[in-house]
């Protein structure tokens, strides 16, 4: 059986640096050895996003491809992070698990249709993946 690999997706350009490095640290600390976590953030492109557009989409689009299971932290609209879930889902069949602080009736209907499952936090993204993968 093949090491599953896991793609962290969600807001990094819009969002501060403890937004989007914390739940991703957490992350692979609790699911190393277990899974292969795919981080976006292991490329540095700050101060060069102009630059590096297509490039950081073409990596991330790649990530995307590569990943078996796509978690998604849902705690803040954000464009990249809906064009990732969006691709994924619908252009890939991957599963989707988003976790997210709205409630059911202020997430995006975009977001509850393309995610296949989403969580109130990421503790519970977590136990859930470590549940059925």
């Amino acid at each position: 059986m093949s090491t599953k690999k896991i793609y962290l997706c969600g807001p990094i350009m819009d969002a501060a640096n403890k937004e989007q490095k914390d739940w991703r640290t957490r992350s692979k600390e609790r699911l190393a050895g277990r899974f292969i976590l795919l981080d976006p953030m292991r490329r540095n492109f700050r101060d060069n996003e102009l630059d590096s557009a297509n490039e950081i989409v073409e990596f991330d689009l790649a990530d995307v491809r590569e990943a078996d299971i796509i978690l998604v932290n849902y705690s803040k609209a954000s464009v990249g992070t809906s064009m990732e879930v969006f691709y994924a889902s619908h252009d890939l069949g991957k599963f989707v698990i988003g976790f997210s602080p709205f409630d059911f009736k202020d997430c995006s209907p975009w977001m509850v249709r393309f995610c296949t499952k989403i969580l109130p936090n990421l503790e519970g993204a977590l136990e859930y993946i470590e549940r059925h993968f």
